[in-house]
């Protein structure tokens, strides 16, 4: 499937520097940063920075260095936070919302790490 990216949404804008952003983590591909209306105590936003609308997007044509860096950037960012069960946290919901009916709002790939409570059931 060809998908078609929006340079001018939000993500893009950060990552050129256009809109300020309260960075956790920066690594080559991704930028890591505080959500601007978390969640939960641990809000944290991972986005490629690459030009992915999607998750599957991203799977199929980002190279190994951008989905091994992305993978890397998620554990880190747990270590950091510290809210990996292994780790000495309680666990953590790693969400990536795709698409109309996945209610995604930024056609940017993006993934949200949240934790330090208990988040309770995803869906009912």
């Amino acid at each position: 499937m060809t998908y078609s990216y929006d340079d001018q949404n939000i993500f893009a804008k950060i990552l050129r520097g256009e809109i300020p952003n309260n960075t956790v983590l920066e690594t080559e591909h991704c930028l890591a940063f505080n959500d601007i209306e978390p969640q939960a105590p641990v809000h944290v936003l991972i986005i490629p920075k690459g030009p992915y609308v999607c998750y599957d997007h991203f799977a199929n044509a980002a190279s190994e260095a951008e989905i091994v860096d992305f993978t890397r950037t998620i554990g880190e960012i747990c270590r950091l936070m510290d809210i990996g069960p292994g780790m000495g946290g309680n666990g953590y919901r790693a969400i990536a919302n795709t698409g109309k009916d996945g209610v995604q709002e930024v056609p940017h790939f993006h993934m949200h790490i949240l934790g330090g409570r208990d988040l309770g059931r995803m869906l009912r």
